[in-house]
């Protein structure tokens, strides 16, 4: 081939890209349209403003009445008799704030949450500064400077810098920049090349707060035989701060967290590490660092989903950690279940979720919820044993 027609089909192959990159987000339908409002909203842990305004806007017209804990996190109610059970999802996401403004105008950075090193080198990031957004990049050493025996090197985090195109601690000012500033990755939301997965960040929770938002809108207008709180809560990411004080406002008899899943299809040479996969359904957690789900509930899910023919996953987790932790142990304890939509790379920028997957954990939970009447509740609750 000829180089004119070389160069020629390499850029009509480029316009092709770029038109179904522009494609793949158009024609969605509303469910996919929401995973994307909440997936593209940036909200670090303490910073959940953007998401909170979503929930509160999508819950509304589905709640008896919405109201607040201290810590900001979101508690919507439907029903007005019987058990209390409580459905949490957390709204923050991992990311940061800027820690310093050098001489030189390059910005630190204060991680929340929990990130890997590895993945922080020369990333996109947004910083919400007061005059609004400012985009970022963690920078890398040059090849053609780093000696041989560093190319391989993890760089730790207190080594990086966000670079904003400013030369000086006035010009980040001038931008809106200053110390405590929230940072969030940049990712936006994006079809996976005609398929039913999504890519974007915050999947861990955005996903869990939309099946929220989805199963409110399926259960509006029925009859329950239970009180049901819709809670979004904020800080998981640094230790569950806003399920704790929601549980004290909600004081749940069944708590149920709804999370982002870990697979165990990709790096498949460690079994042990976690076992759900993309595209296999729904699942939930049998164990992790943070709590144990009460064996009932399990198997009143399994029962369920073998029912409603929704394929299950089961997981086991150890550096793992949820707000059904908090829940679990809120009041006079509550029996819980931490139940996770599978995604890949999690804690990091760009993660990648199955829309079958969160269709039928959809199903799962209404299905679930509307059979969660005080008899049930009464049996999950019961400890005494068997005459």
């Amino acid at each position: 081939m000829q180089k004119p027609i070389y160069y020629l089909a390499l850029f009509l192959s480029c316009l092709s890209c770029l038109a179904q990159t522009k494609t793949a987000t158009t024609g969605l339908d509303p469910t996919a349209q929401l995973l994307k409002q909440l997936a593209n909203a940036p909200a670090p842990s303490g910073y959940e403003e953007a998401v909170r305004a979503i929930m509160v806007s999508k819950m509304k017209p589905y709640a008896a009445s919405i109201q607040f804990d201290g810590l900001g996190s979101v508690i919507a109610k439907m029903g007005t008799t019987g058990p209390r059970i409580m459905i949490d999802a957390h709204m923050d996401e991992l990311g940061g704030m800027v820690r310093r403004i050098t001489p030189q105008g390059f910005l630190t950075m204060q991680m929340l949450g929990g990130w890997l090193n590895q993945a922080l080198v020369d990333q996109r990031w947004v910083i919400l500064g007061s005059k609004g957004p400012v985009l970022a990049v963690t920078g890398i050493r040059d090849i053609h400077v780093i000696p041989l025996a560093e190319r391989n090197k993890v760089y730790p985090r207190d080594s990086l810098y966000l670079d904003i195109g400013a030369k000086s601690v006035a010009e980040a000012a001038a931008m809106g920049v200053e110390p405590g500033d929230p940072i969030v990755p940049d990712s936006p939301f994006a079809v996976m090349n005609g398929t039913d997965n999504y890519l974007g960040k915050a999947w861990d929770d955005r996903v869990g707060c939309a099946i929220l938002i989805e199963a409110m809108q399926r259960l509006a207008g029925s009859h329950l035989p239970n009180q049901l709180f819709f809670v979004a809560s904020t800080q998981e990411e640094i230790g569950m701060r806003g399920a704790h004080t929601a549980s004290a406002v909600v004081n749940p008899d069944i708590g149920i967290a709804l999370e982002a899943g870990v697979t165990g299809d990709v790096f498949s040479g460690h079994p042990e590490e976690s076992q759900i996969k993309l595209g296999a359904g729904p699942g939930y957690f049998l164990y992790d660092a943070s709590d144990l789900p009460n064996r009932k509930l399990v198997q009143f899910f399994r029962q369920t989903a073998t029912a409603k023919n929704i394929p299950l996953q089961y997981d086991l987790v150890t550096g793992y950690g949820d707000d059904a932790s908090a829940m679990q142990s809120s009041g006079r304890g509550a029996p819980s279940i931490n139940l996770v939509v599978p995604v890949r790379y999690t804690h990091a920028h760009n993660g990648i979720m199955n829309r079958r997957d969160f269709d039928q954990m959809v199903d799962l939970l209404v299905s679930v919820l509307q059979h969660l009447d005080e008899q049930e509740v009464k049996s999950l609750r019961d400890f005494s044993p068997a005459q």
